[in-house]
């Protein structure tokens, strides 16, 4: 094995005697010790010309604010069915319980990771292997899938935000979730230590992890009284109802539980067309699995753009937010800031060595509700995105996305199923290819 070897007082003092030399290397300095490397970089040509203006437009309303907790799948989910209910009552503004969405996906969560430890732990699995160590670390967050939250609203359905409102925990989840997570911990470590108590455990974790969740966020609601005004001044009253028939009732039309979780995995091993799955990822027992359908990009753009003019409807997506991004103006471009000029480095990592490098992966999802398409009816231009980050940053918390920027960091895209052609469809009833639980495309918004 080569030696490593260390840096001398010769070498540091060439390394500063060359950064001295250059007077770029001092102005750059100057600049980014001043003003932060953002300021500094930004490509302030491609700020100022990328347009705000769509040929299509999807008016969801006030965009929401998850705050202090990583709900970003459950908002951006929700906020495209609050699209459809708004519709079909016509509201011009609703919000579902964000909160109730997240109450249930915790508690189911805690009885899949308990199924799935307990049969690592009869199988053998040793408690130092990259799996059980990568389980004990990665519970218990906040992040989640397309898939995982249908899959918590056809059982649990959902309810208005006002009667269900947030708390201090679902506002700010940290402390809550590092409790959750000591609980998780503690059992695992009863578990190995007498697996002939693993039942026991498991039930009575379960029932913690439901106290603890019910006296962090509240008492979700069985039943419910529902009363609106409509957008022209018309009272409506449903009556009692349980929020699996509200879900049902207002945005069972557009039938989301049928959509498809569209991916672009980029790595050549993993060839388009195929199903690709992940190993130990999920949330209820019995729903789901969290697969995906490997497509080109240009496929999810198409489909996207589809929607959007043809139907209407906001588009669930995932991406890796961080790159290009200019949060306070609402943009992302690819060149939108000129890190390699400022540093003189070559930062000319394609998608596929991003994601096989560690350097890009899935980690924030919101909706698509707008894109200009050129005038020859099917090239995208740029692409307008709903966060949920608040009304005080962007165009009112509303998003600007470059072309490009989507082929290079948008990874999932949720879409009806009967838009893929029959060679996809038949991929669909093929066994999905299980990738690893710590596997890039296995990363949570």
């Amino acid at each position: 094995m080569t030696a490593i070897t260390p840096l001398s007082a010769d070498e540091l003092n060439q390394l500063t005697a060359d950064f001295d030399s250059d007077p770029v290397n001092r102005m750059a300095m100057n600049a980014v010790t001043s003003a932060g490397i953002d300021k500094v970089a930004r490509n302030y040509d491609r700020a100022r010309l990328l347009q705000r203006r769509f040929s299509t437009t999807v008016d969801n309303g006030e965009a929401t604010h998850q705050d202090r907790s990583g709900r970003c799948w459950l908002f951006s989910s929700l906020n495209v069915a609050r699209f459809v209910a708004k519709k079909n009552m016509n509201l011009k503004e609703f919000e579902f319980s964000q909160n109730y969405a997240m109450y249930y996906d915790k508690l189911e969560r805690i009885n899949y990771f308990m199924g799935d430890m307990a049969d690592l732990i009869r199988g053998g699995e040793p408690i130092d292997s990259r799996l059980f160590q990568h389980m004990l670390a990665d519970v218990m967050g906040d992040g989640g899938q397309w898939t995982m939250a249908l899959n918590v609203y056809k059982k649990y359905g959902a309810v208005p935000k006002d009667l269900y409102p947030e708390t201090e925990s679902s506002k700010n989840t940290g402390e809550m979730n590092t409790q959750l997570r000591r609980l998780l911990h503690t059992a695992v470590a009863h578990m190995v230590d007498d697996p002939s108590q693993i039942d026991d455990i498991v039930r009575r974790t379960v029932e913690a992890g439901h106290r603890m969740l019910t006296i962090h966020l509240g008492e979700p609601p069985k039943r419910f009284h529902w009363e609106w005004t409509d957008a022209d001044g018309v009272f409506h009253r449903d009556g009692e109802i349980t929020p699996q028939e509200f879900w049902n009732r207002y945005v069972g039309s557009a039938d989301l539980e049928s959509y498809v979780c569209l991916v672009d995995d980029p790595r050549r091993e993993h060839a388009k067309g195929r199903k690709i799955g992940i190993e130990h990822l999920g949330n209820v027992v019995g729903g789901d699995p969290t697969e995906y359908l490997n497509v080109p990009v240009q496929f999810m753009k198409d489909c996207v753009r589809d929607i959007l003019v043809e139907q209407g409807i906001p588009v669930w997506f995932g991406a890796d937010c961080h790159p290009m991004m200019d949060r306070a103006d609402g943009a992302w471009a690819t060149d939108l800031f000129e890190y390699g000029k400022v540093y003189r480095v070559d930062f000319d990592m394609t998608k596929e060595q991003r994601v096989r490098f560690g350097d890009s992966a899935m980690n924030h999802a919101m909706a698509f509700v707008g894109v200009d398409v050129a005038d020859d009816g099917t090239t995208t231009r740029r692409w307008r995105v709903e966060n949920s980050w608040g009304t005080k940053i962007a165009d009112k918390g509303y998003f600007t996305m470059s072309d490009d920027w989507f082929d290079e960091y948008v990874f999932e895209v949720a879409v009806p199923k009967a838009m893929l052609p029959d060679e996809y469809l038949k991929a669909l009833d093929e066994p999905a290819t299980m990738l690893p639980a710590w596997d890039p495309m296995g990363a949570l918004a």
